[in-house]
């Protein structure tokens, strides 16, 4: 008997790994800042890039705002125009938001990403495939 129980995305969109300048959601391997949410991913420009993260407004509860490598106040500004739009945003290093936004997307909740990428470095391995 197993203690362990597998995770089921259906058809929503995992993240599935990320690394310096890349993440990898459901299998495929993106470079770039990027948003996720149920069935739907893009690239995103970072905190100034607005119009995509209030138009998951509707169909989301929570979005997860990944600030890069460490995390940062998000911008009050931001906070407010989702509030208004009716969607709850955290901010909280990318790490921290990709794994929390897989563990409630497990668990059937509505909720999105939106993630900075963790910076290259030059002496970094290229992205996995």
């Amino acid at each position: 008997m197993s203690l362990l129980t597998e995770a089921n995305f259906g058809a929503s969109l995992p993240i599935d790994g990320y690394g310096p300048g890349f993440f990898r959601v459901a299998g495929e391997v993106t470079r770039g800042s990027i948003w996720v949410a149920g069935e739907e991913m893009g690239s995103w420009g970072g905190l100034d890039d607005r119009a995509p993260l209030r138009a998951l407004a509707d169909k989301l509860d929570v979005l997860f705002i990944g600030t890069g490598e460490e995390i940062a106040h998000l911008p009050k500004d931001l906070v407010a125009e989702l509030e208004a739009e009716g969607l709850m945003c955290e901010g909280m290093a990318t790490p921290s938001a990709a794994r929390t936004y897989n563990v409630l997307l497990s668990e059937g909740r509505r909720v999105g990403c939106a993630l900075i990428a963790i910076p290259e470095n030059p002496a970094t391995p290229e992205t996995p495939e």
